[in-house]
């Protein structure tokens, strides 16, 4: 498999871009590659010393990178990193929603509280910025481009993540609202669609150890394999760049054809031995003996 970048060298040259939840896992993930693309960075998550770590690593691109802490559930902290990203760069050209939370539970033992949480991070904070940096895009005739991180199951839902199946339905809804109306501005938006890209932090909510021994996760995806980060940030550095400049109210899913092969009804019948198909199709034609 070929995990490299995808785009030519300069693709996001000096277009700066912020990237909630950017110092760790996916959101780290494609903010590297946007720097080695010759973008500028703005990082921001609850965790400061997390956010430097990141930032020190991301130096030895040309860009620019500004970590910078807060809280997306908070208005007031995404209106103060709008402004001090705006006082370091002059502009934002792009806006990341990538910030997220979730962890598996049954949907019965949860409280109010636990649905809070994760409604909060994913649909509140991403309306948070989405009408803050858009307002400001409006007011300075500034085109931009939003792109937000949903899930496959922001269509179907889903057992056992019922918060974030929520606010993830939220966050599409909200991403072809804004597309509709904003365009007029210049202002594209768009979401990816991701299926399994493991990260650390994650990936321990998601799957923790106990859930190994029932079944093997990946091997039960149709390809096999889990998808590499940097999959993801080739899309995601497209629908950012200039490339794609006719893509608006889009929603991609990038899932290995996870979605689809358990959408199917009859997809189940895979399990069938293949020597079992010819009695099989003798019933189905009346040639029962």
């Amino acid at each position: 498999m070929n995990f490299s970048g995808m785009l030519k060298e300069g693709a996001l040259k000096d277009k700066v871009i912020l990237v909630t939840g950017g110092g760790t896992g996916l959101g780290k993930s494609m903010g590297k590659y946007f720097m080695e693309l010759g973008a500028h960075l703005i990082i921001t998550s609850r965790r400061q010393e997390v956010l430097d770590e990141t930032a020190t690593e991301f130096n030895e691109y040309h860009g620019e990178v500004l970590p910078i802490s807060g809280d997306v559930r908070d208005h007031k902290d995404v209106k103060r990193i709008i402004e001090s990203s705006l006082d370091k760069f002059g502009k934002i050209d792009c806006l990341l929603n990538n910030a997220a939370g979730n962890f598996i539970s049954p949907t019965e033992r949860l409280t109010p509280k636990a649905f809070d949480v994760i409604i909060d991070i994913v649909l509140k904070g991403t309306y948070n910025y989405s009408l803050l940096l858009g307002k400001h895009w409006i007011d300075k005739k500034h085109p931009g481009v939003m792109l937000n991180i949903v899930t496959t199951y922001a269509w179907t839902g889903s057992s056992f993540v019922a918060p974030s199946a929520a606010a993830k339905g939220g966050v599409l809804a909200l991403t072809r609202s804004l597309a509709s109306e904003w365009v007029k501005y210049g202002i594209r938006c768009n979401a990816i669609a991701p299926g399994p890209f493991p990260t650390k932090g994650a990936w321990d909510r998601l799957f923790p150890k106990p859930i190994s021994t029932f079944f093997n996760f990946e091997k039960s995806l149709p390809m096999k394999r889990y998808g590499n980060h940097q999959e993801l940030a080739n899309l995601a550095a497209y629908m950012l760049s200039d490339y794609s400049g006719y893509m608006n109210g889009e929603v991609v899913t990038l899932d290995g054809g996870e979605w689809i092969y358990n959408a199917g009804e009859f997809n189940k019948l895979e399990k069938i031995p293949k020597t079992a198909w010819a009695l099989i199709e003798r019933v189905v034609r009346g040639k029962k003996k």
